[in-house]
């Protein structure tokens, strides 16, 4: 999973501006994949300015990257707490929710990230998994279209393009096998 690096949709004031590079060392080490080390940075961090919803979301990034995902979902939800217009944090919150099982709090999460910022790739992403991972083929479809309308990074469209087909497949096959002969 990439996990959007969104921040805030509005310009940051000073002192998100301070909390924004407050994470400029954590940020240098998630891009060099350490991402144990961004994690003891990002708790330096904290430690210092329990309110900055940056390290928080990086800490969900680094917690996930190393496949901690009901840490990487509590530092998600900690960041929203700090900044609720975080829409990276949103996504990738979906996303997390998505593969520890709550698929309707996934759907809950995305739904919301798509209200905050209607017609956005990466939330029509995680609206479209959030709905097959629910078994709602028809709505799946629909968001999964409207992301590769966006024109997505290719690893994502070919992900999307993959999951569409295999679900085409199931339904032609369960539509041969189940025709009254």
């Amino acid at each position: 999973m990439t996990v959007s690096d969104k921040p805030y949709v509005e310009p940051l004031d000073a002192r998100e501006a301070s909390f924004w590079d407050a994470t400029d060392e954590a940020r240098e080490l998630l891009n060099e994949e350490r991402f144990k080390d961004a994690l003891v940075e990002l708790r330096r961090v904290i430690t210092e300015t329990s309110d900055n919803g940056y390290a928080y979301f990086y800490t969900g990034s680094a917690f996930y990257e190393i496949g901690e995902l009901d840490a990487s979902r509590d530092a998600y939800r900690a960041c929203l707490a700090r900044m609720p217009k975080h829409l990276g944090a949103r996504i990738a919150y979906s996303h997390v929710l998505r593969q520890l099982g709550s698929h309707r709090d996934a759907l809950k999460v995305g739904l919301a990230a798509l209200s905050q910022a209607p017609g956005d790739g990466d939330a029509l992403h995680a609206v479209g998994l959030a709905y097959h991972s629910r078994g709602d083929m028809t709505s799946a479809r629909r968001y999964l279209d409207a992301f590769l309308e966006t024109n997505p990074e290719l690893e994502a469209q070919l992900e999307v393009r993959t999951l569409l087909a295999t679900m085409t497949a199931v339904d032609d096959f369960r539509d041969k096998h189940t025709r009254d002969d």
